[in-house]
């Protein structure tokens, strides 16, 4: 079975940090590490697009120590990493209300997609100050201000107003560390995505784990509310 888009949710730097007796900060600065063990398997499956869950509107509720550390981290890899994933043929988009952020930050967020805007490979997608009810909300706003009429609306119009729109909706979500949640992430884009739970810490979950998730996803049976391929052989 095909598999164009995978969502992952980034869970448990802290308590892998707190599990080794580290700081906090130790958790998150191992967690980018694997972002790009992520993009590399991504490009070796063939995915068309790989989401990553990376900040929250409910991580600005976190010690304010934490959430610079944070910005931190975010804008050493965009400075370290922007060139490199250019030269890969990625294309980057950061969704979110990307202007809460700081502006340095913005800077390096709008730098790397107008450097890739061109590009034509993995599109590369980083939820930041992101939350999807905000983003669906979002989206109502907007069409009422253009003025779309109620007869012109359906599933295709709105999906275009959401910031994902032209991205695939994801086939996976990966979610780590053990919760059993969506956490407000890609809620409309979700609807028909399958799942993939695991109690791996994301400072843990490798490629070995990543491409074990794909294979479980294609030994799945998606039937979109319909009968399977091999039910309906049999009707």
């Amino acid at each position: 079975m095909k598999i164009r888009h995978v969502g992952i949710i980034m869970d448990g730097n802290g308590r892998w940090a707190q599990m080794k007796g580290l700081p906090r900060i130790e958790g998150h600065r191992n967690g980018v590490r694997r972002v790009n063990d992520m993009i590399d398997a991504a490009l070796e499956e063939g995915l068309e697009a790989i989401t990553f869950y990376t900040f929250s509107m409910e991580n600005w509720q976190r010690p304010k120590g934490e959430i610079n550390a944070l910005m931190g981290l975010l804008s050493g890899y965009l400075k370290s990493e922007m060139q490199r994933l250019h030269k890969m043929n990625c294309i980057f988009r950061a969704i979110g209300d990307i202007e809460r952020l700081p502006s340095g930050v913005q800077k390096l967020l709008r730098q790397f997609e107008d450097l890739t805007i061109q590009n034509t490979g993995l599109i590369i997608t980083s939820a930041l100050s992101y939350g999807s009810r905000s983003e669906i909300l979002n989206a109502v706003i907007n069409i009422v201000k253009d003025g779309i009429t109620i007869d012109a609306i359906d599933e295709k119009l709105f999906s275009s107003y959401l910031y994902t729109a032209g991205i695939p909706d994801p086939d996976l979500i990966i979610r780590t560390s053990g919760e059993m949640r969506l956490s407000n992430f890609l809620l409309w884009q979700a609807a028909y995505s399958e799942f993939y739970f695991t109690d791996t810490y994301w400072p843990d979950f490798g490629r070995d784990e990543f491409r074990a998730a794909l294979a479980e996803f294609r030994s799945r049976d998606r039937r979109f509310g319909g009968l399977s391929e091999k039910a309906a052989k049999t009707q």
